[in-house]
């Protein structure tokens, strides 16, 4: 049978309609190689491929065969010549019904993964589904979504359920919500933490809206970055703090009653799911985001993508907004205007999947000077929500007290 698909597939026409339901692990191994052959006909020919193409194409591809292996693929050629394609519909039947078995085998190695214990995640399940929802289920009937003029106003306006409290920043964006992924860069004491300190903790931040926020630290000790949220939210320093504790708790309380902050150093993007199942947080910041990923190969932009791919997928399916905190390149030192190519690691991938990118950047610091500059610039690199904006914003970084103000 698996000759007479071949055959079938031989035909320009039948291959391009169903290449992508044909993979070469339905075929046995020696036909597998032979099926590779045709497969880089079709693609470099585009026209039917007879037989006699096809074993020369494959002969001088593989010219240091042994004798015997050679003998033995003349043989299925040989048998391919004699065999006759199968008609249209029946072809078509057999390869759907290949291919399901194909892809109900992946499905059943998955499930032993979990059952030993070996994977803890949906990701691997969910990304075998998307890969290839379109081609098993080809006769699809669609509910449109409702783009009603009510409906649309709904959506738009749970879009910004939860307000930038930084007046400048929220002229531009007035929001975030649940499903969102915010990407903020920066270089390196630039004022990352204090930044979502200020938009969760600070006065009219996240947090006093009602957001649950969970703050998943990997880079700075969990007192550090709590430090920076107990002054975003007292306005006080840390000797203001210790010298007025009365003051201090009052203001910290209805803060601290909405966030929760902890070390995850050495996690991966499966366990921030699992938690965020489990803790069911409005608002989720991941400092530093990158070190969530999973290595998966030598290349950084490949698995850094696939880390925000999965943060994207539990930010839409458990209803959360994730901020996702990441480093710029040294291309970014020194320099105000800044852009998403700058980001470490991935200079496409992370982007390609955030809603919002807000970059961070300041004057270079100038040797001998005194005072640093707390002029900040938050560059508006992507943005897909309410508006679409892009551009560059002024603010002031207080960072005793780690507020931004415009």
């Amino acid at each position: 049978m698996e000759l007479s698909l071949l055959r079938s597939l031989m035909s320009k026409d039948f291959y391009e309609d169903h290449k992508t339901t044909c993979p070469d692990k339905l075929f046995s191994k020696d036909i597998r190689k032979v099926k590779s052959t045709l497969d880089c006909a079709m693609k470099q020919y585009e026209k039917d491929i007879t037989v006699a193409d096809l074993q020369a194409l494959f002969l001088s591809n593989n010219a240091t065969m042994t004798t015997a292996t050679k003998d033995m693929y003349n043989s299925i050629f040989s048998k391919l010549k004699n065999e006759t394609p199968l008609t249209k519909e029946i072809a078509q039947d057999v390869l759907a019904k290949l291919y399901r078995q194909s892809v109900g085998e992946d499905v059943a190695n998955l499930g032993f993964e979990y059952v030993n214990g070996s994977l803890n995640s949906l990701e691997p399940l969910r990304k075998l589904l998307d890969r290839h929802q379109d081609n098993f289920l080809p006769n699809l009937k669609i509910e449109w979504d409702d783009m009603s003029i009510d409906a649309l106003l709904a959506a738009n306006a749970v879009q910004c359920q939860w307000k930038f409290n930084i007046p400048s920043l929220a002229r531009r964006i007035e929001g975030i919500s649940a499903g969102h992924l915010v990407i903020v860069g920066a270089r390196p004491n630039t004022g990352k933490t204090s930044f979502h300190a200020s938009i969760i903790a600070a006065e009219n931040g996240f947090a006093l809206q009602g957001a649950k926020c969970m703050i998943l630290c990997n880079e700075e000790a969990t007192d550090r970055v709590g430090s920076r949220y107990l002054s975003a939210a007292t306005n006080m320093n840390a000797d203001e703090v210790r010298s007025n504790l009365a003051l201090a708790r009052k203001r910290y309380q209805p803060v601290n009653d909405n966030i929760k902050v902890r070390d995850v150093t050495g996690m991966t993007m499966d366990w921030v799911e699992a938690v965020v199942k489990v803790e069911q947080p409005d608002i989720v910041v991941l400092d530093m985001g990158d070190k969530f990923a999973a290595r998966t190969g030598e290349r950084s932009d490949i698995y850094l993508k696939e880390a925000a791919i999965h943060a994207r997928n539990i930010a839409k399916q458990y209803n959360c907004a994730i901020i996702w905190m990441s480093q710029l390149s040294a291309e970014a030192e020194g320099r105000v205007n800044v852009n998403q190519s700058m980001l470490e690691g991935s200079k496409t991938g992370k982007a390609a999947e955030a809603d919002l990118m807000i970059l961070i950047s300041k004057d270079l610091v100038i040797d001998g000077s005194e005072e640093e500059d707390l002029t900040r610039y938050l560059i508006l690199a992507k943005n897909k929500l309410k508006g679409g904006w892009h551009g560059r914003i002024d603010v002031q970084l207080d960072g005793e007290r780690a507020r931004y103000s415009a």
